[in-house]
């Protein structure tokens, strides 16, 4: 081979290389980019859950109804959307007596909500619930859809950490 030949075959693979090294320096750009749009935040689907608590802390019925409009008027509203929706209502302090079953004036209607929105929970504060007995000196029974939770205002703190949206009626 001449020399020129070799000139010339030197150029081409001296070229060939600096376009491979282009396109491989370029590949990890276009690939984050093509990650980055793949991982941008879209618009929430008809499956999206919204989350809600809902606090109940005194015992007055008018208050407890507002409470249960509440989750009630949430609840129609994101299924008319075709959204679901976790509810929870705490109770604590006064407020017991919303789930208490020998003095709530809602357990009624806390009984017919629950079997129509199975994403609709009630939580009773385990402390209310023991200084409430102390108190008396007898038991305090709580409905059957109640369910104990150690401390409501910590169950408060603990389901907007988890994102719950916080309602106080």
């Amino acid at each position: 081979m001449t020399i020129a030949r070799l000139s010339k075959l030197a150029i081409a693979i001296a070229a060939a290389a600096a376009v491979a090294a282009t396109v491989v320096s370029g590949a990890p750009a276009r690939a984050q980019t093509k990650q980055a749009a793949q991982t941008k935040p879209s618009k929430p689907s008809a499956s999206t859950q919204h989350k809600v608590a809902i606090q109940v802390n005194q015992n007055d019925k008018a208050v407890m109804d507002l409470a249960l409009n509440n989750a009630k008027n949430i609840a129609e509203y994101f299924k008319g959307k075709g959204e679901t929706v976790a509810i929870e209502l705490v109770a604590y302090g006064p407020g017991l007596h919303m789930l208490r079953s020998d003095t709530s004036p809602v357990k009624e209607r806390i009984s017919v909500m629950s079997l129509e929105n199975p994403n609709m929970t009630f939580a009773a504060c385990g402390n209310t619930q023991a200084n409430q007995a102390k108190a008396e000196n007898k038991p305090v029974t709580l409905i059957g859809e109640a369910k104990v939770t150690p401390s409501g205002v910590v169950r408060l703190m603990e389901l907007q950490k988890q994102g719950y949206a916080y309602i106080r009626p």
